[in-house]
């Protein structure tokens, strides 16, 4: 159980039997009577946020969540497959679901699958990938408009800025929590 005060930004939490996390947190003490924590709550199952006021008296349950290690395998139209490393069960979350992840996901990928209960609510992904550039446009010299970085997509079909030294067909590595280009793989 977790009081008022153990509350901060990041925390997850148990409301109406659903999971949430705090995603903004504000403590006020007025000059009389009970603090009070001002909570934005986002629902991790269908993603709806709520703004709640609690006092230093209320409790909360911890959230029951679990991640467990699982390999991407393919997209089968808004949907992600999964599969369990240990037993070879798969799992489908939802394009919603998956997020922004999807730029990053390629076949085989290892990733952490966040589950309440038994049913599987977000992805971690590893913080860099390694993705093949599939086009990349000619850079030239003295090219003073576009700086130091040109345009490129890459194998998943994100597009990015990089330096003018990636080529087609060059592996780049990408932080997935930023998006941004991180350095050329060597050969």
């Amino acid at each position: 159980m977790y009081n008022a005060s153990d509350l901060r930004k990041g925390l997850k939490i148990l409301i109406d039997k659903e999971p949430y996390i705090i995603v903004d947190f504000q403590f006020s003490k007025p000059g009389k009577g009970q603090a009070l924590y001002r909570c934005k709550l986002k629902n991790m199952i269908n993603g709806i946020t709520l703004d709640r006021t609690y006092r230093s008296v209320d409790t909360f349950e911890q959230a029951s969540l679990e991640q467990r290690a699982m390999q991407y395998l393919y997209q089968q139209n808004n949907e992600f497959c999964f599969m369990d490393t240990e037993n070879y069960n798969q799992v489908f979350l939802s394009s919603d679901q998956v997020g922004d992840a999807k730029n990053f996901l390629t076949d085989n990928l290892d990733v952490e699958i966040l589950f309440f209960g038994e049913r599987a609510i977000g992805i971690t992904l590893p913080n860099f990938v390694n993705l093949t550039v599939t086009h990349a446009e000619p850079w030239a010299k003295g090219d003073s408009v576009a700086g130091d970085s040109k345009p490129v997509k890459v194998e998943t079909g994100y597009l990015l800025r990089v330096p003018p030294f990636v080529q087609e067909n060059d592996k780049i590595t990408i932080d997935t929590r930023t998006g941004e280009y991180v350095t050329r793989v060597k050969a």
